[in-house]
């Protein structure tokens, strides 16, 4: 009974993880608070110092925080892009043929015709979110953001909360917006937080949604690509964003996509008719 009592209610020795874990956090929040700015977001260290796992720099504690936050960062890195705006003379253009094999160059890009200069930084599918700032023609460079196109402080941060008037000149990122392109190239990878975001319904049947529940774009993204290309660049992101998301049990998504590849071949049939258009135009 005595040896049970102090070895836990459950009778087992206390794992050793705890102490490790103990002393590593202790150790990681003497070295952020050595680090910390004078100025700091308060909501960024409230979530460090919550954590599991005390990230160590300011850095972390920052990449930390949009991770765990990732539709808030989607929301944020679209508004920023609105306050870019699209860049003059940019349209949505794909990269021809497969990605160009850099491995053999002394440096990135060195010996590109120009041509290859046009087009590097293009996407090699609509499946991509369209990001005029990481093609070469449109590139601000280090100190603003290659998805937003705003600048970029410190930590990777979005707005100068230190005053210093100048962009983080080793920086091409928002923490935020590395976390919104995730998101946005892999919105299968956050199931969990896209199902919370819907009380765990089901978007289409209202059913509750089931272990195997998929997630699905509500306008697909061929459809983007094929009728909405032209609209402005910060709009188009909203295809990619939160608000054309769903989760949907797998069997409503199997048909939802059965009734997409029909209707794509539909329009394939079409384009090769005589005298039709693009017949790129329903294709992936």
């Amino acid at each position: 009974m005595a040896a049970a009592a102090e070895d836990g209610p459950a009778g087992k020795a206390p794992s050793a993880a705890v102490p490790w874990r103990e002393a590593r956090n202790a150790a990681a929040r003497a070295r952020l608070e050595k680090s910390l700015p004078a100025v700091f977001p308060l909501p960024v260290l409230r979530h460090a110092l919550s954590r599991p796992l005390v990230p160590p720099t300011p850095r972390l504690a920052v990449e930390s925080y949009w991770r765990h936050h990732i539709l808030r960062a989607d929301r944020l890195a679209r508004a920023l892009a609105a306050a870019s705006g699209q860049p003059e003379g940019w349209t949505w253009r794909l990269g021809m043929g497969s990605p160009p094999d850099t491995r053999r160059r002394g440096k990135a890009g060195e010996d590109l015709s120009e041509t290859a200069l046009a087009e590097k930084g293009l996407a090699f599918s609509f499946r991509m979110p369209p990001a005029p700032f990481r093609e070469a023609p449109y590139a601000l460079g280090k100190g603003h953001c290659c998805i937003c196109g705003q600048p970029v402080y410190r930590f990777g941060w979005h707005r100068d909360l230190w005053g210093t008037g100048a962009p983080n000149r080793n920086a091409a990122w928002h923490a935020a917006c590395v976390t919104a392109w995730k998101f946005w190239i892999a919105p299968a990878d956050h199931v969990k937080e896209l199902k919370r975001r819907q009380g765990h319904r089901c978007a289409q049947s209202g059913k509750r949604l089931l272990r195997t529940a998929e997630v699905d774009h509500r306008v697909p993204l061929y459809r983007i690509w094929r009728e909405e290309r032209a609209r402005p660049w910060p709009e188009l992101l909203g295809y990619w964003g939160v608000g054309n998301l769903q989760v949907v049990n797998r069997a409503i998504h199997a048909d939802k996509c059965a009734a997409e590849a029909g209707e794509r071949a539909s329009v394939r049939r079409r384009a090769a008719e005589p005298g039709a258009g693009d017949p790129a135009a329903g294709t992936e």
